[in-house]
């Protein structure tokens, strides 16, 4: 019940972070949207599919594309923008 429960928050979460990076007018502010509120919602669907996983085996994995993933977003996300920056600092 509360898998269900988290794993429908983080589609929510993640339904308001596409929206932000279709409607948000620049590219720092469609990094934030990415950055972080997908990444909350990644992080609610792991966590319910955790409860939810068969073995403790499952669900460590499930953890730890998760971690990764933040890792990879976070860093993906600083590189966009720092390419961004250098190319036209004066466009923000």
């Amino acid at each position: 019940m509360l898998g269900a429960f988290l794993v429908g928050l983080g589609a929510v979460f993640i339904t308001i972070g596409t929206v932000g990076l279709i409607r948000f007018p620049d590219l720092y502010s469609r990094l934030h949207a990415l950055a972080k509120v997908d990444n909350v919602g990644l992080g609610c669907i792991a966590l319910g599919l955790m409860l939810e996983a068969p073995s403790v085996s499952i669900a460590l994995k499930i953890g730890a594309i998760w971690l990764l993933t933040l890792v990879s977003s976070a860093s993906l996300a600083y590189i966009i923008a720092s390419s961004k920056y250098k190319e036209d600092p004066h466009a923000h």
